[in-house]
């Protein structure tokens, strides 16, 4: 129990880490703060998964620094290219595109990208995973057992939550997507009310997941605008009809 409760915990580190790290980068590129991380709080799981891979499988090749960083290289493109796929098929959208980029394959992944995880690897294999490690030691056994599972229900939580709303997200833009191709659509104010009626009970979407990953806006451009646009006769509608109530009770 408590070997797994310190490879969680190691797994959380390297997933704020990575966070922050991303954060920091795209705010010096974007020039502004925000989420990058598809989940709420402050992890992205990616990093955690490919710095524990990274540790595990690379463990044979510590002396030789050079293969550490090509294997580095391998390694974690193929688990963001294969997390992309994963994603896309799963939620309906590309949540990356590195296509502007030169030599990626299907905008999934790109050799800019693929060298900053090859340097990477020797910096989490020769300083953070021996920090981290020494670090966690520290604590003592049932106090890192009962954070480990806080933290775990929080992330947990957390994991549900943020899938929930990316399906969501992903089911409006498929209706709107089917809704395009309807010639019942077509027909004036008709769009709006089959919109209302098929995504009845859906959650809205969080406006951050859209900051996040600016790629899903830029694919589905149409059929925010879309959404948009009901969105906004229907907060018209609303505030017309909180006037009309507060005009009667008068």
């Amino acid at each position: 129990m408590y070997q797994i409760a310190l490879l969680f915990m190691k797994f959380m580190i390297f997933c704020i880490i990575g966070y922050v790290v991303e954060m920091i980068t795209c705010a010096i590129i974007d020039k502004k703060i925000a989420n990058r991380g598809f989940l709420c709080g402050p992890v992205i799981p990616i990093y955690g998964v490919g710095s524990l891979a990274l540790i595990w499988l690379l463990k044979p090749f510590y002396d030789n620094i050079l293969l550490v960083f090509l294997l580095s290289m391998v390694i974690t493109t193929l688990i963001e290219y294969v997390t992309s796929y994963i994603l896309e098929k799963i939620f309906h959208n590309k949540w990356w595109d590195y296509k502007q980029e030169k030599f990626n394959i299907n905008g999934r992944v790109c050799l800019k990208n693929s060298i900053l995880f090859g340097i990477g690897g020797p910096i989490i294999l020769y300083i953070l995973n021996p920090w981290t490690q020494d670090f966690l030691l520290q604590i003592k056994d049932i106090y890192l057992m009962i954070a480990s599972l806080i933290i775990f229900i929080i992330f947990l939580l957390d994991c549900i939550y943020s899938g929930i709303v990316a399906y969501h997200l992903r089911h409006r833009i498929i209706i709107v997507e089917d809704l395009k191709n309807e010639k019942l659509a077509k027909i004036p104010g008709m769009l709006e009310r089959l919109m209302k009626k098929r995504v009845k009970g859906l959650k809205k979407y969080p406006k951050r997941l859209l900051k996040a990953f600016p790629n899903i806006l830029k694919l589905n451009q149409k059929e925010f605008e879309i959404m948009r646009k009901i969105e906004q006769k229907e907060e018209l509608k609303k505030t017309k009809k909180k006037k009309k109530q507060k005009i009667s009770k008068k």
